[in-house]
């Protein structure tokens, strides 16, 4: 227990972690009294996700959440880091993409509009406030500056943000919980590194996730949206970015890589297998992981138990890289008792039974079972 509880380990809790809490309770709380209102809103403008075709909730859902995400959010931010150098690059560019998704939710765009605003988002984060990757890390230490490819790597890494969590969202509480998992381990890994302005955004975007997930958990009262998965995808994509400046890139870079394994590697294969039938990368179907474990019989809260699970597990690998192996063990024991829940649960449902007669000579009476 003193690995755990030992006075070094509690101060560097507290100089490295304890200014994320902050802000992260702030967010909470603006998100979770700002989350009524945009219901209300959205009821009054109209903005409501419609019953039917590949959606599966069974009632008309308000689909301001994005909106209330990024007050929440900005608040905090605010609050705790208003001299930092890079806090209006990531407040524009979050916003942006907060309102100009809202458009998306009301009419759809198309395809390519919405890549160009996709696009537009990447380059204004990369060339107008310089939140940018510029340099990576080979093997022996050596390190490589990007030089003319500082834009386009960077610009690649926020678009990926951008889809993956766009592509996550498709089931109530699903991309609201991972991201929230996700931005804890950044606040863990820029705690190791020192960082505590990335300590204080990462604290940020897990509060308001947190505070949006009261709303948003199966079944939910109100969808992010477009909105919602965008201004979470460009803000992670930047928050991790912006926690590489004290650490070689490829090395940083990995633990929302490894966190976010699961749903990159399902977007990945989303887009070969829609390229692969000649469909539209944008076009939507009911194939994507959460659609299938859905399939299989698990249930929205079900699924949303498993992706949580994995990303906790695979965030603390990750953290492994900067010297948190005592997570590690703790999320392993906290993900075994979550799956095994979720299995006992299905097992339970759906009426599998397992013969083991020599059980009954356990039991005390012939006739028990």
């Amino acid at each position: 227990m003193t690995d755990f509880f030992g006075g070094g380990a509690l101060t560097s809790l507290r100089d490295h972690l304890l200014p994320g809490l902050w802000p992260m309770l702030v967010a909470f709380a603006v998100c979770a009294l700002v989350v009524p209102v945009a219901i209300v809103l959205s009821r009054r403008i109209g903005l409501i996700a419609q019953p039917g075709g590949r959606h599966a909730h069974p009632n008309p859902t308000p689909l301001l959440g994005g909106l209330a995400m990024f007050v929440g959010f900005a608040v905090a931010v605010l609050i705790f880091l208003p001299n930092y150098q890079y806090m209006p690059g990531v407040l524009v560019v979050s916003g942006l993409a907060a309102g100009l998704l809202i458009l998306d939710d009301r009419r759809s765009m198309s395809p390519w509009v919405k890549l160009a605003v996709q696009v537009f988002l990447s380059l204004l984060a990369v060339a107008v406030y310089g939140i940018e990757i510029k340099a990576v890390s080979l093997p022996g230490h050596h390190i490589v500056d990007l030089g003319l490819l500082i834009t386009p790597v960077s610009m690649f890494w926020l678009l990926g943000m951008q889809n993956t969590v766009n592509f996550l969202d498709g089931v109530d509480g699903l991309a609201a919980g991972v991201i929230f998992i996700v931005a804890l381990v950044l606040m863990l890994a820029a705690g190791e590194l020192k960082d505590i302005d990335v300590v204080k955004l990462s604290g940020a975007l897990a509060g308001t996730c947190a505070g949006f997930l009261l709303f948003n958990f199966h079944p939910a009262r109100i969808f992010m949206g477009d909105s919602g998965s965008h201004f979470l995808g460009i803000a992670l994509g930047m928050i991790s970015i912006l926690g590489v400046a004290k650490v070689a890139v490829a090395f940083a870079l990995a633990v929302p890589v490894i966190a976010l394994a699961v749903p990159i590697a399902d977007t990945a294969w989303a887009i070969l297998r829609r390229r692969r039938h000649k469909a539209s990368v944008a076009a939507a179907d009911l194939l994507h992981l959460h659609h299938r474990l859905q399939s299989f019989g698990l249930d929205a809260r079900q699924t949303c138990y498993v992706f949580y699970a994995a990303s906790a597990l695979l965030g603390a690998l990750g953290l492994t890289l900067f010297g948190h192996g005592r997570v590690l063990v703790v999320v392993v024991v906290v993900t075994l008792a979550l799956v095994s829940t979720v299995v006992a649960d299905l097992l339970q449902h759906a009426g599998w039974r397992m013969p083991a007669p020599f059980m009954r000579r356990l039991l005390g009476t012939s006739g028990s079972r």
